[in-house]
């Protein structure tokens, strides 16, 4: 016969994942929150022209004296795909930064200034619900550590199982809600946002990734809380049935 599993140490071996879990997601969630490549592409550009001694693929030299008029301008947006260059961009809830062509480093502006008025109500409903997002699974964090550190009654124990669940499951909530609401303001701004910021090619960056599984290891937290709980609950019925029919026995049969 298998030797019985101590509930006890049971119990804090699921406290331990959904902790884990939890601070891992916490963990993903604010570097995402910080970082720009929540969406990544290549905007297509005239090359410019060559000043100086420049020369190479990215920019035009012209030998005419006159290279700055309308005439060598249109020149160069009608001769095709040779007459480009593809800038990289990459673009987060705060800013989108782009290459600076012939140049080391990059040009960054705010997002927010670039979105249409029209949906920046929802990019600001957007980084209120991450906020309150990191700051949920901060709380779920706390109270899953105490959890684990509190030597007190199961009973206390089983509450703050309970409420630390509850703070998990709305964090989780809230997170999806951000990430999609983000990802409606993207692409609206793909579509209506300034001509000069409008992506040729784009796709979703790692940071994109990184906060999809902090939701999922925010739910996998939650759902582990949830059955720790229950599974105490159902102890608790277990060995009550057990007492109360012990104590049938006894009140039928007393000792002499």
């Amino acid at each position: 016969r298998m030797p019985a599993s101590d509930p006890a140490a049971d119990r804090r071996q699921r406290a331990s994942v959904a902790f884990s879990l939890c601070f891992l997601s916490l963990a993903f969630s604010i570097t995402a929150f910080g970082s720009s490549y929540w969406c990544e592409g290549t905007r297509k550009v005239a090359k410019p022209f060559c000043t100086g001694q420049s020369k190479g693929d990215h920019c035009i030299r012209f030998n005419s004296p006159d290279a700055n008029n309308s005439n060598a301008v249109q020149y160069i947006w009608e001769t095709g795909d040779d007459k480009f260059v593809d800038r990289k961009f990459h673009a987060g809830i705060w800013y989108s930064c782009e290459e600076i062509i012939n140049e080391e480093g990059e040009k960054c502006r705010s997002f927010i200034s670039l979105t249409p008025p029209g949906d920046r109500g929802v990019l600001w409903l957007s980084i209120v619900a991450e906020l309150l997002y990191i700051i949920l699974l901060l709380i779920g964090a706390i109270l899953m550590s105490l959890e684990m550190c509190y030597y007190s009654t199961v009973i206390d124990g089983l509450k703050i199982n309970a409420f630390s669940a509850v703070v998990t499951v709305l964090a989780g909530l809230l997170g999806m809600v951000a990430h999609m609401m983000y990802t409606t303001v993207f692409q609206m701004t793909v579509n209506l946002g300034p001509e000069d910021w409008r992506p040729h090619t784009w796709d979703y960056g790692w940071s994109y990734c990184l906060a999809w599984a902090s939701f999922a290891c925010c739910m996998a937290a939650a759902v582990t809380t949830i059955n720790k709980y229950t599974k105490t609950i159902l102890e608790f019925k277990h060995k009550r049935k057990m007492l109360e029919r012990s104590l049938k026995i006894k009140y039928k049969f007393p000792d002499h």
